[in-house]
């Protein structure tokens, strides 16, 4: 595997590399992750089963869109591709270290010039793409609300029944969703898709972001999600507002797309995430 994976990165960058330092690292939970050098370059590189090749081109793609706003910096990617056993996808490696007030507050401005950047005239992708293991379908709609009770609450809604795990109706809490976002229809603004906190970090007291879900939808939907599993520091929100102030109306928005995150976790891993979730649904429905 590691010497498939050292030609790829040969061919893409031009340059001869070979593997002579190789170390896992720790953090994730749904990927593998290493660090790799030549004794003068190094890379990051996610290893996953070979069924997952899809999943790490998605990513790809998210990357690759993200670094063409040149507002916020992403890794680097690199090559991806598969053997016979393992799926990989391989970055620039960057020595992440903590970052100060200023550094969250440069990340609240990047992510406000991000959202800026970037609009379409639909909200959607032009492929399905994948949050954590949950395919993110993403078919093109006009209306923000039917988009988002349908393709991303409807949709987690779906797979949950399926394995058994229910929440009520589904029918009547995707109509309870369309109706609470029917008035709402914000500009389509490029997404990160999966902004919590273990996917920011910071390179040289710079903002870092990664593993993103990207979509063209409502700003609102990212910020939510930094304040759901540890909330990023108020210069952060500061840093945004100073940007481009939230709309009127965006705190009682925020659980209904948080909602969205904490189904897909129920859906990976179960119980912590369901009395959460079903706490969200009943809120929302009597609101």
């Amino acid at each position: 595997m590691w010497p498939t994976i050292a030609n790829q990165i040969s061919e893409a960058t031009k340059t001869d590399f070979s593997v002579m330092n190789k170390k896992p690292l720790a953090g994730g939970e749904i990927n593998r992750a290493f660090y790799i050098d030549d004794g003068q370059t190094a890379y990051f590189v996610k290893l996953n089963d070979a069924v997952h090749l899809e999943k790490f081109r998605c990513e790809w793609n998210s990357l690759d869109h993200l670094r063409a706003s040149d507002t916020l910096q992403v890794p680097r990617p690199i090559c991806c591709g598969s053997t016979l056993s393992s799926s990989f996808l391989v970055l620039a490696y960057l020595p992440f270290n903590e970052g100060s007030e200023q550094a969250w507050h440069a990340l609240g401005q990047q992510l406000a010039r991000l959202h800026q950047s970037q609009h379409q005239p639909m909200y959607g992708w032009d492929d399905d793409n994948f949050l954590g293991l949950s395919i993110q379908p993403n078919a093109w709609h006009k209306k923000w609300s039917t988009f988002f009770a349908e393709q991303r609450i409807g949709w987690q809604l779906t797979i949950l029944a399926d394995k058994g795990i229910h929440f009520g109706d589904v029918e009547e809490i995707v109509t309870c969703i369309k109706q609470r976002l029917i008035h709402h229809q914000p500009a389509a603004s490029l997404l990160h898709g999966d902004l919590w906190r273990g996917n920011v970090a910071f390179y040289d007291n710079r903002p870092v972001i990664f593993d993103p879900a990207s979509y063209f939808g409502d700003r609102e939907a990212d910020i939510a999600m930094t304040e759901l599993f540890g909330q990023f520091p108020h210069v952060f929100y500061q840093g945004y507002n100073a940007v481009w102030p939230l709309d009127a109306g965006y705190r009682e928005r925020s659980e209904i797309y948080n909602l969205y995150h904490l189904l897909n976790h129920v859906s990976h891993f179960g119980e912590p995430y369901r009395e959460q979730a079903s706490s969200s649904v009943n809120r929302i429905l009597s609101s």
